[in-house]
């Protein structure tokens, strides 16, 4: 009996306890993809220390390398690897070399292409168990392939090869997770088809031959400890009245060549920020469970995290690309000499959260290749409000209190060369477990950001370990606090698409490269936003001319009335401006201003906009109504009024009692023409605005017509002397609030915000039509004495 034999030559030499002692069951790891580059650099060293630190466990093991060769030239090419792994420095070389030959023998490859390919592999696993006497504990399934192939195996593993009732299965899954959030749903909607979320491990790590830290490393493995364990120094300072900023930087000496073909698809931001700086950066950020052993309680904190944060802009990237890449696309993707690539190598980020712990501090993400130096780390910087007149050469070292304070956990290489753990001396000497991590010798003639190591308290780890075997020995344990859920990967998505979309067009800086690079990627934070400190601008892209994102506004009419027209991100800056002006105006003139604003998905960057930059605005002054409303309670998510607060109001200093939500909730009921609630808010505008006539209605488009929630051939709204009216939505929530057209028509100014290419249709249909609100209501909003001003980005316009 193979397994049996295993086992006796192991006791011989005092690796497992006893025979009796190995119950737990027999664990099957299958590697699909077990000769890809992957694997014969990481992932079988990280099975085979797994084996060497379980073999002692209770449970039996047999690994089976898989993939789409051949038996013969498969077996030859997997075993070439499995004869050079290696052993810790520290395993006894005697117990080293028994332990490889077992791991061999316990090793086999298959060929697996087809669902009888799995169906023979599970039968091949439960007639061994058979024959060894065994009871199955689980299967571990890695999925070491390119993502396309991910449906196909999963459904034939669901199909052929799970394990029997009451043995676990654990599906490994390297990233990429998708391109975007429309990829990443519907490739979680696939495998959900196959496996149970509990089922699934994603791994985040670094692809390609360069890789800096591959998670979870185990400094950033340890910022949860770290915080946990030093919560009575933490607690007072970790928050926005002490953090000045926090950085989480990745920078690479290597360039892209010979990955072009994944570059060129992803870039950096989808590479390296969307998945390791979020997941670090979350780690630092996230509120601190009560129980850090509990995996759901930390996924959850960390979902929420994610959840703060404000949605990124155009503005809150600087993109650069190193000067080599267009020419090593051209050669490795075979295209035109006069190919050029928009595709960043290079970015940096900020981030900002509207939680109450961190409201206003900077979030600094960065990560690039072909830079000056190869190094990663997570860095706290604290705000110093101490003044010292005396000089700092007669203080003791590192205990000045005019010295930088900060927290470092030092991901590797760098001037340190190792994971660590650097606390500046000033702040607290922290807590840290003997038994992994150790104090390192500080020295003064190392230097980091500009101080001596002796400023700092710094730990190591007493034991440095490859990632990949602190990331299969999670997988073992069944730990998932390092792994991304569906709904951790898909709000981080959400999160990440909207600024990849916005500067998808946008050409980045030029860098040459490495020291060369000098000054030209240093960025500061300006306007709620990012620029390059060096204001001139990179070399043109486009030798024809202009590329669309150097296109400034345009201005031109549109229905007759005054039309402004830009990208996006400008086009929302102009109209926030426009808005703020208006306020001023009104406030000048009359002492209070009146703003009607619609809810849906297309004003939010305006309010965040409004939020972030416009601190002049007079807020104080204003008053806020609402267009219209869906009836569902305030505090419900598809609540216009909802969303108002969420991006605007509490973010705004607007007085309570200017706060003016539509009444949709009266007697308990939503929406009951009896109670009133239509009526009330037509008493409420005429009792405080002057003349019922608002001093800046926003309005939006629907791709039918429809504005407010004045919808086509409504029997409501569209004329006579109502001013609030209950209407029918052909979209659930059907029923209704809304202004009706004739108060609109009151107001002294109408803007009407419309954005993307999925508006394009009906902005052509409206440049051709004439006064038809029945059809069209948005046809119908023509200001009696007041001004229409239509905004419209370049996609809505010009398709």
């Amino acid at each position: 009996k193979m397994l049996g034999r295993v086992l006796c030559t192991v006791l011989f030499v005092g690796a497992l306890p006893s025979p009796a002692a190995a119950s737990q069951g027999h664990i099957s790891v299958v590697l699909l993809g077990a000769t890809g580059d992957l694997a014969k650099k990481y992932l079988w060293q990280g099975l085979f220390q797994l084996y060497m630190d379980q073999v002692s466990s209770g449970h039996s093991f047999t690994f089976h390398g898989a993939a789409l060769a051949a038996q013969e030239p498969g077996q030859r090419l997997m075993f070439d690897v499995l004869k050079r792994l290696s052993c810790p420095p520290d395993e006894p070389p005697n117990r080293c070399a028994v332990l490889k030959d077992q791991f061999l023998k316990l090793s086999q490859y298959h060929q697996l292409k087809t669902a009888e390919n799995y169906t023979a592999l599970s039968r091949e696993i439960e007639r061994l168990l058979l024959q060894e006497g065994l009871q199955e504990a689980g299967r571990i399934f890695y999925f070491s392939v390119p993502p396309f192939a991910y449906t196909e195996i999963a459904q034939h593993i669901s199909s052929s090869c799970r394990p029997p009732a009451g043995a676990w299965l654990r599906v490994v899954l390297e990233k990429p997770f998708g391109h975007d959030l429309q990829s990443a749903q519907q490739l979680a909607a696939q495998l959900a088809g196959f496996f149970k979320e509990e089922e699934m491990y994603r791994v985040d790590h670094y692809l390609g031959k360069q890789s800096l830290i591959l998670s979870p490393s185990q400094a950033v493995a340890h910022i949860l400890p770290f915080r946990d364990q030093n919560r009575q120094f933490l607690d007072p300072i970790w928050n926005r009245h002490h953090v000045e900023r926090v950085e989480v930087v990745l920078k690479e000496t290597v360039d892209a060549k010979g990955r072009t073909s994944f570059y060129e698809r992803y870039g950096v931001i989808r590479d390296v920020l969307q998945n390791h700086l979020t997941e670090a950066l979350l780690f630092l950020t996230m509120e601190l469970p009560a129980n850090l052993s509990s995996a759901q309680q930390v996924l959850q904190h960390k979902l929420q995290a994610l959840q703060s944060l404000w949605e990124l802009q155009r503005s809150s990237a600087v993109l650069g690309q190193y000067q080599a890449y267009d020419s090593q696309v051209q050669e490795e993707l075979q295209e035109a000499p006069g190919y050029i690539s928009t595709t960043p190598t290079f970015a940096g980020v900020l981030i900002q959260s509207h939680s109450p712990r961190w409201e206003g501090v900077p979030f600094l993400l960065t990560s690039g290749k072909a830079l000056d130096e190869r190094v990663g780390y997570a860095r706290v910087l604290f705000k110093n409000r101490a003044y010292c007149p005396q000089s700092g050469t007669l203080r003791e070292a590192g205990h000045s209190h005019c010295k930088p304070k900060q927290i470092i956990f030092y991901f590797g290489h760098g001037a340190l060369g190792t994971p660590a753990v650097l606390v500046s001396r000033n702040l607290f000497q922290p807590a840290m477990p003997k038994d992994s991590w150790k104090a390192a010798e500080a020295r003064s003639d190392l230097h980091v950001f500009g101080q001596p190591l002796s400023d700092f308290y710094v730990y190591s780890p007493a034991k440095e370990r490859d990632a990949y075997s602190v990331l299969i020995s999670n997988i073992y344990h069944g730990r998932k606090d390092f792994f991304i859920t569906t709904e951790n990967l898909l709000a981080s998505w959400a999160f990440w698409t909207p600024l990849l979309d916005s500067t998808s067009r946008q050409p980045p800086r030029l860098y040459p490269g490495g020291v060369e690079n000098q000054q030209l990627l240093d960025f500061e934070m300006v306007g709620g936003g990012l620029a390059f400190t060096l204001a001139e601008p990179a070399e043109p892209l486009s030798p024809g001319g202009q590329m669309p994102s150097e296109f400034r506004a345009i201005r031109s009419t549109f229905r007759q009335s005054p039309l402004v027209s830009a990208w996006a991100e400008e086009l929302i800056a102009h109209l926030a401006s426009d808005m703020e002006e208006a306020a001023r105006s009104s406030v000048a003139r009359s002492g209070q201003f009146h703003l009607a604003l619609s809810g849906g998905s297309s004003p939010v960057g305006l309010f965040q906009r409004l939020a972030r930059h416009h601190f002049g605005f007079p807020w104080q002054h204003t008053h806020v109504w609402l267009v219209d409303e869906r009836c569902v309670p305030l505090s419900h998510g598809q609540s216009n009024f909802q969303g108002l607060q969420r991006h605007l109001l509490q973010h705004v200093r607007v007085p309570y009692l200017n706060i003016h939500p539509m009444p949709v909730q009266l007697n308990g009921r939503l929406c009951v023409e009896e109670d009133g609630g239509a009526r009330l808010y037509a008493q409420d505008i005429a009792a405080l605005v002057p003349h019922a006539s608002l001093d800046l209605v926003l309005l939006g488009v629907g791709p039918d017509g429809h504005t407010a929630s004045l919808f086509p051939r409504s029997p409501r709204g569209l004329q006579g002397a109502a001013a609030v009216v209950l209407t029918e939505s052909p979209a659930k929530p059907h029923q209704r609030m809304s202004l009706s057209l004739p108060l609109i028509n009151r107001a002294r100014q109408v803007f009407v915000l419309v954005l993307g290419k999925g508006k394009h249709d009906i902005t052509t249909l409206l440049s051709r039509v004439g006064h038809e609100p029945s059809k069209w209501p948005i046809s119908g909003v023509s200001p009696s004495s007041g001004q229409l001003v239509w905004y419209m980005d370049y996609e809505a316009l010009l398709g």
